[in-house]
């Protein structure tokens, strides 16, 4: 017998395999999730013509390294509108440098955006967990949170603060030399979706600027510039 016929054959049968695993395994739920994503790409792609995609085609020229949390109540269009080719996105649970070092150090040193942004929220879950006993958790996630510097027991939302500060502190040491430069501004703020400081929900709030926290330095430096 011909080798063809018989590798159809035993090709026909995986594929059988593999649509009944498929029909066993998929769930509704995942369905219905996909055929969203998939509309909504086709959306996308009506909204935005090839014009959109020119400017980035061949190369990226972010404005800004952004490290937030892997939190899904972080929208990016929360904080850029259009942040196609303007903002270098990395995620981690806690907006932490430790566990994304290579990646920032990317951001800085060969896209060498001028801004080196790290955006937490309130009530994140990572300042949470990493406040209390994880020891339960699994190794993967315990080695996260063990490098978050927040106190045990301490109020939630003032922890958020002091993880995003610890992580300018942090980064003002590893870019010293670009920030001295001046090639580099190191950012820190706070997210509020759920209007915890009162001051509408979906604020984004800069707590810090190269390591200065004083309130009212902070709103002077984000001041437009008189002409």
């Amino acid at each position: 017998m011909s080798r063809k016929p018989i590798a159809a054959f035993f090709s026909i049968l995986a594929l059988g395999f593999g649509l009944a695993l498929f029909a066993q395994t998929a769930t509704p739920q995942a369905q219905a999730i996909l055929q969203k994503v998939v509309a909504s790409n086709g959306a996308f792609m009506k909204a935005h013509g090839p014009e959109h995609f020119k400017p980035f085609l061949d190369s990226q020229h972010p404005q800004i390294t952004l490290v937030t949390c892997s939190d899904s109540r972080v929208p990016m269009h929360a904080m850029d509108d259009q942040p196609d080719g303007e903002v270098f996105v990395i995620r981690d649970i806690g907006n932490q440098l430790a566990t994304c070092d290579g990646s920032v150090d990317y951001g800085v040193h060969h896209l060498h955006t001028p801004v080196l942004m790290i955006v937490g929220h309130v009530r994140c879950g990572a300042v949470q967990a990493a406040m209390g006993d994880y020891s339960k958790e699994p190794a993967s996630i315990r080695r996260e949170l063990d490098t978050l510097k927040v106190k045990k027991g301490g109020t939630w939302l003032e922890e958020v603060k002091t993880n995003v500060d610890d992580q300018v502190k942090a980064a003002l040491t590893q870019f010293a030399a670009e920030v001295k430069e001046g090639k580099l501004t190191v950012v820190g703020a706070v997210y509020d979706f759920a209007d915890d400081l009162e001051l509408g929900n979906g604020k984004l709030i800069i707590i810090n600027v190269n390591g200065e926290t004083d309130p009212a330095k902070v709103k002077a430096f984000l001041a437009p510039s008189k002409p």
